[in-house]
């Protein structure tokens, strides 16, 4: 048996390649019923119609009313399929809108609650719609690390952020990435101003608001009042937010759990990175286990832990040969991958 650090992707890995995940992965109809059911209840179509649909949509799956409950019921699905005679989880984290997936997985709120926060947040944010994200590079392709092309592209987000009408936030340390958030002339400001880099970035990223900045504080105060404290408990496995703080099981706060979830995780930045640095170093798992939907958050934890100096890691090269020798990092939206696991 080998011990794993959990990870659940956040919002934009639901995407056409994803559409039937539930449908091919999900591995609790009654508990997917229920889901559904408390769709229907708030007017939503269910996760299983979306999943269904005979072709993806960007403007209906990728709408934070809906990504958000397709991509936590995948995540949970995923969770729920681990194999214990083979996996033991020793933590679990996520990116972003991962980390309500992370509360489920690790126990501190039940599945159906951690679904309501899901969705809740999700469509909250969907209505207000407040800003949008962009995310740029700051390693090479490479996967080596340049700090300072990282602080210059700070500084030139703190100096945009000071201009009149412009809003430019960190959102997310997102390993090798930076994904930035903020107003309309705060974002244009950036994309105008960096030269293109392999030939896709700076990218927008479609359906995604402000989140993790001071803009979604609107979206916060809405979500304090709707979900109350008694969604909360003690986690059952230790868990990593986006400070690379631990929530200790025994040991933990509920209230101050909530407090986090909707107050500082909304609205100031999410350090992924820190989050994937403490889970090798407190932690030292066997493997990193990214559940789905989708594969795109294994690149990000790779660089994060090539950032984390963790098991001689230095650059994409390394990482590779590690892969193909001992895998440390365990996609579980890759077929073969998900089998040794699951």
């Amino acid at each position: 048996m080998k011990t794993a650090v959990l990870i659940c992707p956040g919002r934009g890995t639901y995407n056409a390649g994803e559409l039937g995940w539930l449908a091919r992965h999900f591995p609790d109809p009654a508990l997917l019923a229920r889901f559904d059911a408390a769709r229907e209840a708030a007017g939503q179509e269910t996760l299983t119609a979306l999943d269904g649909a005979g072709r993806f949509s960007p403007g209906k799956h990728g709408r934070g009313d809906n990504a958000a409950g397709l991509i936590f019921a995948a995540t949970l699905g995923d969770a729920l399929s681990l194999d214990p005679d083979r996996v033991r989880l020793v933590a679990v984290t996520g990116n972003s809108m991962g980390w309500y997936s992370a509360l489920a997985c690790g126990g501190a709120v039940s599945a159906e609650n951690g679904f309501h926060i899901a969705n809740t947040m999700g469509t909250l944010m969907q209505e207000a719609m407040i800003g949008g994200q962009l995310i740029h590079p700051w390693m090479g392709e490479d996967w080596r690390p340049d700090p300072a092309r990282k602080a210059a592209l700070l500084t030139l987000v703190a100096e945009i952020a000071a201009r009149a009408e412009h809003q430019l936030y960190l959102s997310i340390d997102l390993g090798g990435m930076l994904v930035l958030a903020g107003n309309e002339g705060g974002l244009r400001a950036f994309e105008t101003t960096v030269p293109p880099e392999q030939g896709r970035f700076p990218m927008r990223l479609g359906n995604h608001a402000a989140f993790h900045t001071p803009m979604q504080a609107p979206v916060a105060a809405r979500g304090r009042a709707l979900l109350p404290d008694r969604l909360f408990g003690q986690p059952k496995l230790p868990l990593i937010d986006g400070r690379g703080a631990i929530w200790w099981p025994g040991a933990t706060d509920a209230g101050a759990l909530r407090a986090y979830t909707l107050g500082h995780q909304v609205v100031e930045s999410y350090d992924f990175t820190r989050a994937i640095t403490v889970a090798a170093r407190e932690f030292a798992p066997d493997l990193f286990i990214v559940t789905g939907p989708g594969t795109t958050l294994g690149g990000a934890v790779a660089q994060s832990l090539i950032l984390a100096g963790h098991a001689g890691l230095s650059d994409k090269s390394t990482f590779q040969l590690r892969q193909q020798e001992d895998p440390l990092l365990i996609s579980m939206g890759l077929p073969d991958q998900r089998r040794a696991v699951a």
